[in-house]
């Protein structure tokens, strides 16, 4: 047991690093060849159509480079296909996967994976009322409902569009997820996405404190104008299920 144990730890390692372990003895070159690239070849299939644009603004080699050091020194916390994606996220987000030449790779990543990711979110709607008063109560962000921020302008890289520097704002993006599965992407300004920054994070302060503390932290002085202001964007959230109700206590 202990031989066929070694024999196929040996075999594992060469299939995740070919060019550094050179897999059990007894096995001819030909045949161990044809198990590494199998499962590069796997590999390389599933993620490709994940991440469209990174293998796209990458090119062959670095996209094989990519691929190549994910299999031999990131180990996946989950067998799942599915989470493959996530995986890959975990890796570069990693020193071991990291890229001073593309610092933006974790977050166009996390940026291509999202959709995905929110596609095969099984979170569940917590209790609320849908008919609540958005002012008077305590408003729910919907748990199929992403707000993201990204350092980078992950909507705009390609291979003609590399920056080196992040700009000086950040990328805003609202991801929310329909009831027939489909998921829509949209930019966010820096006072909504703070906004829906303060309702997920909220625990008992009713809607209209939170408009009262963005209108604060905008320099807003009137404040009641602010939060009359503020309502048709609130009602649009709602309609459009971001804003999902009230808390029922």
């Amino acid at each position: 047991m202990n031989e066929l144990r070694e024999q196929l730890d040996a075999l594992a390692a060469h299939v995740r690093d070919p060019a550094t372990h050179p897999g059990p003895p007894g096995i001819e070159a030909r045949r161990l060849k044809i198990y590494s690239d199998l499962v590069y070849n796997n590999l390389d299939g599933l993620l490709a159509g994940g991440f469209p644009v990174i293998r796209k603004t990458l090119g062959d080699a670095a996209w094989q480079a990519l691929l190549r050091g994910f299999l031999a020194h990131h180990h996946s916390r989950t067998p799942l296909f599915t989470e493959l994606g996530r995986e890959l996220i975990d890796f570069l987000e990693s020193d071991a996967g990291s890229d001073p030449l593309r610092p933006w790779l974790a977050e166009l990543a996390h940026y291509e994976w999202a959709e995905l990711g929110l596609q095969l979110s099984d979170a569940a709607i917590p209790p609320h009322d849908p008919a609540g008063d958005l002012l008077a109560g305590i408003p729910l962000l919907s748990p199929l409902a992403w707000p993201l921020a990204y350092c980078w302008p992950v909507d705009r890289i390609a291979p003609g569009v590399q920056p080196t520097e992040p700009p000086t704002e950040p990328t805003l993006v609202l991801l929310r997820r329909d009831a027939d599965g489909r998921v829509h992407f949209s930019k966010l300004s820096p006072l909504l996405f703070r906004l829906l920054e303060l309702v997920d994070t909220n625990i008992d302060a009713r809607g209209d404190a939170l408009l009262w503390q963005l209108a604060l932290e905008a320099g807003h002085a009137n404040h009641d104008g602010f939060v009359a202001e503020a309502m048709p964007m609130l009602r649009r959230l709602h309609g459009e299920g971001v804003l999902i109700g009230t808390r029922i206590d």
